[in-house]
């Protein structure tokens, strides 16, 4: 769609747009079936960018103590934990700027070498990656990579001063070129306004090819960030933007990622209905708290939701 279908597309009534999502959903993925994601900070703090939502940012004046990289053998340790609690895809994320060769990266393969032979999914979030560094996850097995696009171009800057939208761009395009699933999405409530949120829509849906998972984050302010003060976001929109995201990329999870914690279980439920269909489960969002293990699973058996198998699409795609 260009970008003034997408506008016509988000101003639909709510609930004929969420009833359109939920069919779109139905055609494409098991209605049942949920993905459990598990997302482990692996280096925590001391990023040089000046993202003003971010409690890592060396930039902001937050309470977040600057950590070293885990070892391997630690990391490994979280991923079964994660396994054994259900989780069938383990993210790694590292406060960097963009990734460096050398003994840091070379033990990120190594770890995700671990968690593939797991059996388990793995992804990473490490910045900006070149296409020889993503060709060396794709071979350490590496089965996503996630690189958010944030918000729209035009408000972009308002946010983030140290990279360019371009420069994310970029790294999406190096990830394509080594056959790695992107996971891309956004963060909603950052003073955006609602052209704002069509337009990340409109372009995550442009990309080529599409992501394999759009998270939908929304804002966690963090006492010494810019964005501290900023003004809830109605939940309403947050579903309006997860019922577009499934409708312009139906094929992709739509994952529910920060944030969660203070969304309402009802809300939750409305939002699995408008197509979203992966969660992250654990206490923390690399910094940000997030529900535990146990309600996650008390609301999916409430619900009638079962988690998704690892590789489901790649194990299809072999029997076909």
């Amino acid at each position: 769609m260009n970008l003034e279908e997408v506008k016509v597309l988000y101003g639909r009534p709510l609930l004929d747009l969420v009833f359109e999502a939920a069919q779109v959903h139905r055609a494409h993925h098991a209605a049942n079936e949920m993905q459990m994601c598990t997302l482990l900070s692996i280096k925590t703090g001391g990023c040089v960018e000046d993202c003003k939502y971010c409690s890592q940012s060396i930039h902001n004046k937050t309470a977040l103590e600057k950590e070293t990289l885990l070892k391997t053998d630690e990391v490994l340790a979280q991923a079964r934990k994660a396994k054994d609690a259900g989780s069938t895809r383990f993210c790694m994320g590292a406060a960097w700027r963009d990734v460096k060769d050398g003994r840091g990266f070379d033990r990120v393969l190594e770890m995700v070498k671990g968690v593939s032979g797991m059996g388990m999914e793995a992804c990473c979030t490490l910045g900006m990656l070149t296409e020889d560094q993503a060709v060396k996850l794709k071979e350490a097995g590496l089965t996503a990579y996630n690189h958010n696009l944030d918000t729209s171009e035009s408000f972009y800057d308002k946010v983030i001063t140290t990279r360019t939208y371009a420069e994310r761009l970029d790294t999406i395009a190096n990830v394509a070129k080594a056959g790695i699933s992107l996971c891309c999405g956004g963060i909603l409530g950052m003073g955006e306004s609602q052209e704002d949120r069509i337009a990340l829509l409109h372009t995550l849906s442009n990309l080529d090819p599409q992501p394999e998972s759009v998270p939908i984050n929304m804002l966690v302010p963090v006492a010494g960030t810019p964005l501290e003060k900023a003004e809830a976001l109605d939940i309403f929109e947050w579903i309006r933007c997860i019922a577009v995201a499934r409708i312009l990329m139906p094929k992709a999870m739509v994952r529910l990622s920060a944030g969660r914690l203070t969304i309402s279980k009802e809300a939750q439920a409305l939002a699995f209905l408008a197509g979203a269909n992966a969660i992250f489960t654990g206490e923390k969002l690399l910094t940000t708290p997030n529900p535990e293990s146990d309600e996650d699973f008390n609301l999916l058996e409430t619900l009638g939701l079962k988690p998704r198998p690892p590789y489901k699409d790649e194990k299809q795609k072999e029997a076909a």
